[in-house]
């Protein structure tokens, strides 16, 4: 029984995000991580050619889908969640503190969500800490809520896939500024990780290219990521950490995508029921965020 699967990436390069496919050698079982359906903001049209790529790659593979998995509500893109299980199976699956998020931008975007709480999107909420296999696999969810409070991060194997908690090295940390995120918790989220053997692959869902590297990269590990990580590593204290991210997120803009987003990807990425002409409509709350 292997305990490391294979990993392959996929980079859109339109939301600096990094989507997976992590499969299990011996079963040939996989599973989809935080993907992307391509969106034209101008003319609000999507299209699947990300997603496609992943389809492409999971059939030539001899693959079967058993999890689409989600690390959060993502902010900066759509996701492809929904499209995937039409064409490939497998369960759309992330924190059952999506309840939270969904809750909280339901009242900004002025939904009515009380059958919501009667018939969740997701097709499985995980319990904090939960276990759960991809194939023979061994696999867990560690909560690492922060950036919002819905973050999970994965651990499949000897792997571990960690959302917006963590950037490459020398890029750091995410934002805590969206609604009841907290750069205190994320502090907290980030030591959890670190307690994970320094060995563990670390795979991130977004880089950002910093000034001194020229390359896209989506990779490190444990031991990395403690001793060179530019905002939280060994012998940042809390306090360091909270003053630095509130100061940096005070001057950050919203991130573009956000409007359209968050509303698709709380309900796992079903779109808004046709109205009676046969479009779906997306809302935006005019002045809302400023």
């Amino acid at each position: 029984m292997s305990n490391s699967p294979v990993v392959k990436d996929f980079f859109h390069e339109d939301t600096h995000t990094f989507s997976y496919v992590v499969s299990d050698p011996s079963t040939k079982a996989c599973a989809i991580i935080d993907s992307v359906l391509d969106y034209d903001a101008a003319s609000a049209s999507t299209s699947t050619i990300h997603a496609d790529k992943i389809i492409a790659y999971v059939k030539e593979q001899g693959l079967t889908v058993e999890w689409i998995l989600e690390t959060h509500v993502h902010a900066d893109h759509l996701t492809a969640a929904q499209y995937l299980k039409a064409t490939l199976g497998g369960k759309i699956a992330m924190s059952h503190k999506i309840a939270m998020v969904q809750k909280t931008f339901a009242a900004i975007y002025h939904l009515d969500i009380k059958q919501w709480n009667t018939q969740q999107m997701f097709d499985h909420l995980f319990e904090d800490y939960e276990k759960f296999q991809i194939g023979s696999i061994e696999a867990y969810n560690i909560p690492t809520p922060g950036h919002t409070p819905a973050c999970l991060s994965y651990v499949i194997g000897d792997a571990v896939f960690v959302g917006d908690t963590l950037f490459m090295p020398d890029y750091g940390t995410a934002r805590c500024d969206f609604p009841k995120g907290s750069a205190s918790t994320l502090f907290d989220s980030i030591q959890s990780l670190y307690q994970l053997p320094e060995k563990t692959r670390v795979f991130l869902c977004h880089d950002y290219l910093p000034e001194k590297r020229d390359t896209y990269m989506c990779k490190t590990d444990i031991q990395t990521q403690k001793k060179h990580n530019i905002h939280v590593h060994e012998g940042t204290t809390k306090a360091e950490f909270v003053e630095m991210r509130n100061k940096r997120d005070a001057l950050l803009s919203m991130p573009e995508l956000i409007l359209p987003s968050i509303q698709i990807n709380m309900k796992a990425g079903q779109f808004p029921e046709p109205e009676d002409n046969g479009v779906s409509y997306l809302k935006l709350p005019l002045n809302y965020f400023k």
